[in-house]
């Protein structure tokens, strides 16, 4: 009886989930087999075998691999800070981390335009200050826009490691550390192990977030091409859904690729779950 209920209850969000999520994603890449009424897989023969588009994917592995890894770096000791204040101070560090979500992608991605501009913050302190004698070109290349999806992304890994780091007993470091540990042995063996499950989570979702970013990618990376922004293009420049659809498809599978790799490296990581 409990578990029927329990269907039930699950029976609206599959149906909504079915009905706008399953059945277009379904269908879309079935599109990406046919073409003109017969079975083809030219879309992703031509996609994998010229040299532009597999430069473009190259790039946009590069961008999210390099955002990912930023990410984690910066994300995982602001964390464990946060972890161990008081209810009152973490709460606020919390709200702070979670503020830049609130500000659309769009106004944040304006903002790092103005600072890394030639005529921006950046570049005016460096020209200042003699390191350069002239401005350095950093909008519009892949490194603006690392910059930006990190910005945009980070607060989800501080999120996703303070909500795991603040349910491990710190008296577990004070017994490796009664047995011999160093601070940074206690903290290598203990703590970065009992922090997988939010690491990978986190990593996958700063990873595919970056990989599918289309707004931050576009006014950062200007001509600079990604897997999103090349979609775009395909599908509202050049009216061309098909190979759109294959793009689609691709992004798709390395999303589900990257959660299989994430999840057994978390398995060799912490096997014992």
């Amino acid at each position: 009886m409990k578990k029927t209920v329990l269907y039930l209850l699950l029976l609206p969000g599959l149906i909504f989930l079915t009905l706008f999520m399953i059945i277009p994603i379904v269908l879309v890449i079935g599109s990406t087999f046919f073409q003109q009424g017969s079975f083809t897989v030219a879309g992703y023969t031509q996609f994998l075998t010229d040299q532009y588009f597999l430069n473009i994917l190259l790039t946009t592995l590069e961008v999210s691999l390099v955002t990912t890894i930023a990410c984690v770096l910066l994300g995982f000791p602001a964390a464990y800070y946060i972890s161990k204040l008081g209810p009152r101070k973490k709460g606020i560090l919390l709200a702070l981390a979670i503020f830049p979500l609130l500000t659309s992608s769009v106004v944040r991605s304006f903002s790092w335009m103005i600072i890394l501009g030639k005529k921006g913050l950046i570049n005016n302190a460096i020209v200042g200050l003699g390191l350069a004698d002239k401005p350095l070109d950093i909008l519009y290349t892949p490194t603006a826009m690392m910059i930006g999806l990190i910005h945009l992304f980070l607060p989800l890994i501080i999120i996703t490691l303070v909500g795991v780091m603040e349910n491990i007993d710190s008296d577990l470091l004070k017994a490796a550390e009664s047995l011999g540990a160093s601070r940074f042995t206690a903290f290598a063996k203990v703590i970065v192990p009992l922090s997988v499950p939010g690491l990978i989570i986190g990593s996958i979702l700063v990873f595919v977030g970056s990989l599918t970013a289309y707004t931050t990618p576009a006014l950062l990376g200007g001509k600079q091409r990604v897997v999103s922004t090349f979609l775009y293009q395909n599908a509202m420049t050049l009216n061309d859904w098909y190979m759109a659809s294959v793009i689609a498809t691709i992004m798709i599978v390395i999303t589900f690729v990257v959660i299989g790799l994430m999840n057994k490296l978390a398995t060799k990581l912490n096997p014992k779950g």
